[in-house]
């Protein structure tokens, strides 16, 4: 298994997505992980994942903003997002060793920026997209107001596009996080990959063991890594356009935005009335046991979000948009409250701060679903088969 990133601790939802595979396969595979790390200091963590692995083994990541990097994304296809960050002749190299010296079955690369280290197998590669990052980069070129920076953007994003698409087409097989995902890789690949869909999971037994109350104040949650575009997007629509029109409804009520790495822009969010501005809390279960709604005003972005997972494993009641729920058999107006616009948001975030009852019968459906389609052993259970059929391929 390839990842960008050491799978714990679980600060975001790629690391909790890999951590939770790694420790639900341990019993039914022999894995060898290898992964980038940004800091020396994070080989304190291996332990942890030994656990679950035959071997660990860890590179350090070049900086993006390294002059290395910039030359290669400056004079070459490679795009500087993503590919030229994560290419490595030493991690090519050593995962050539790795498949001489012993036989592998399978070889599970997540995400696709992780392909090119790779060398040339007839081990079967399954290629695992979290998200497809050409649509989450160009968003936020599109939204670049500085046209000469703007442009170059727009190249970078053709890149990260045109390899992105080819590494679809050299994987073996392929998994998307939701179908419409599986719809863009499809037409991407002129449907001739095979592309199953395995949603992200959340660890039901973790989160159910916090009791909801109704507070006063009401407060209402954001909760996300802010190196994630689409999370520091959502929390500045949220904080900016969309919290006013509650506040004016519910004076009283106060926003909490949760979450690592919070940028200086987030962190001036704390400058509007009533809103509080926290990074990494210890245990994310404290941040849902103190709110009574999550708002999750998502945009961008795609793949199953885990912040809806969890507050639904938790009891919360969502307030979310359309691609707040992608990749999730969830009904609005069942298990969540979903809307586009900033105002209707913001009314339904009001619907349920004053209709208690409604919020618990959509907060008690949606603890249903996530029990019974989205945790890890289901989730995990689906992965091994995939495994197993490109295992017997081998």
């Amino acid at each position: 298994m390839l990842t960008p990133y050491l799978p714990y601790p679980l600060v975001s939802g790629g690391q909790i997505r890999t951590y939770n595979l790694l420790k639900h396969l341990q019993d039914k595979h022999d894995i060898t992980l290898f992964s980038f790390i940004r800091k020396d200091d994070e080989r304190q963590y291996l332990p942890e994942l030994e656990k679950f692995c035959r071997q660990v083994v860890v590179f350090p990541r070049r900086p993006a903003w390294s002059l290395s990097n910039i030359l290669l994304a400056g004079f070459s296809a490679f795009p500087f997002v993503m590919i030229s960050t994560y290419l490595s002749k030493t991690v090519r190299q050593a995962i050539a060793a790795a498949i001489n010296r012993e036989k592998y079955d399978v070889i599970h690369a997540e995400p696709f920026y992780m392909m090119p280290n790779i060398p040339k197998t007839h081990i079967p590669i399954l290629l695992v997209e979290q998200t497809i990052e050409y649509l989450v980069y160009q968003k936020y070129a599109d939204d670049f107001s500085f046209w000469p920076l703007k442009l170059l953007l727009y190249l970078d994003v053709l890149k990260l596009r045109l390899w992105e698409q080819y590494f679809w087409r050299r994987a073996t097989r392929l998994v998307a996080m939701s179908g419409q995902d599986r719809q863009i890789m499809l037409k991407a690949t002129h449907g001739h990959k095979q592309i199953d869909v395995v949603a992200n999971g959340v660890d039901i037994d973790y989160f159910n063991q916090i009791r909801r109350r109704r507070h006063s104040p009401p407060t209402i949650l954001f909760v996300g890594n802010f190196k994630w575009l689409p999370n520091k997007d959502a929390a500045v629509f949220l904080a900016q356009e969309i919290w006013p029109l509650i506040k004016f409804k519910l004076p009283q009520a106060r926003l909490w935005i949760v979450g690592a790495n919070p940028t200086p822009e987030i962190k001036r969010l704390s400058k509007i009335s009533d809103v509080v501005v926290e990074g990494e809390i210890t245990d994310i279960r404290d941040a849902f046991s103190r709110a009574d709604i999550l708002l999750a005003p998502i945009r961008n972005g795609r793949g199953t979000k885990y912040k809806v997972l969890e507050a639904m494993a938790t009891g919360l009641p969502v307030v979310t948009t359309p691609l707040g729920i992608d990749g999730l058999d969830v009904v609005p107006g069942r298990h969540a409250l979903v809307a586009t616009t900033a105002q209707d948001l913001a009314s339904a975030t009001v619907k349920l701060i004053n209709a208690q009852p409604l919020g618990q019968k959509i907060a008690a459906a949606a603890k249903h679903l996530v029990t019974q389609k989205y945790n890890w052993s289901i989730i995990s259970s689906n992965l091994d088969r995939i495994y197993q059929e490109l295992g017997q391929r081998q």
